[in-house]
């Protein structure tokens, strides 16, 4: 029962978080970006012909959205594997929404292995493999644009994480393959084969990941700075010298 009253709660909560996420809009109004805002500037320079002081309004480039860098990095193995701008968009989605990105690049190896036109027999479509419900319910008009996949997707899987517990990413990925009643209706992770299988891969990829960027963190920190070679010569006074040898 404690179980089952936990999840009710966090399903109306994560509930909500959805519904607040995914608002109801126009196609128009889901693709259309936000305009940034302009700063304006006034800087007064002396005119070089008159001499004068003359004051002029321009305006400033608008600052660039931070972004939320993951604990560990994403191995180069898989950025060079996926791309780097497909890699980049990944890591700014998972930013975006808090998501480790190690564990989106995991769960989109699983469902699709990077095919953002890939369909799978149940009907399951693009880069994260969304159910045309569940796009629908994401307001992702477009479930084979790889972009809009991804944010509708990771924004699945952060919602997902939100009702289920984001310290055992377990339940969030049984939910992501069966269904949140599945995972409900089971009190766990539902004993179907395929959801179990499901689980296991992805969980298995986001461990490999995580060891694979804390060794490259390790491997940068304990790196030996490379030095040019020294060299010593004796001048013409008979004195020690000691410089940098010249490139060839």
């Amino acid at each position: 029962m404690g179980f089952c009253f936990r999840l009710g709660c966090a399903g109306l909560a994560a509930g909500a978080w959805l519904a607040a996420a995914t608002p109801e809009t126009s196609s128009a109004e889901t693709s259309k970006p936000q305009t940034p805002s302009v700063k304006l500037a006034s800087v007064v320079r002396a005119d070089p012909r008159t001499g004068r002081l003359v004051r002029k309004v321009t305006a400033a480039p608008p600052a660039a959205p931070k972004r939320v860098k993951a604990s560990l990095p994403v191995p180069q193995p898989v950025e060079k594997a996926v791309g780097a701008a497909l890699a980049d968009s990944v890591e700014q989605t998972a930013g975006r929404y808090q998501v480790d990105p190690l564990l989106v690049h995991s769960v989109i190896a699983v469902e699709s292995n990077y095919n953002p036109l890939a369909v799978s027999p149940k009907g399951a479509q693009g880069l994260m493999q969304l159910m045309p419900g569940t796009a629908r319910r994401l307001a992702v008009k477009d479930t084979f644009d790889a972009i809009e996949n991804l944010d509708g997707g990771v924004r699945y899987l952060k919602y997902l994480l939100t009702v289920f517990g984001e310290d055992d990413p377990r339940l969030a990925l049984a939910a992501y393959n069966a269904g949140e009643g599945a995972v409900m209706k089971h009190r766990g992770i539902p004993p179907y084969p395929e959801t179990e299988r499901y689980v296991e891969r992805v969980g298995q990829k986001y461990g490999e990941a995580k060891q694979a960027a804390q060794a490259a963190v390790v491997t940068k920190e304990t790196a030996v700075p490379e030095h040019p070679p020294i060299e010593q010569y004796v001048d013409a006074e008979g004195r020690l010298h000691v410089r940098t040898r010249p490139s060839p």
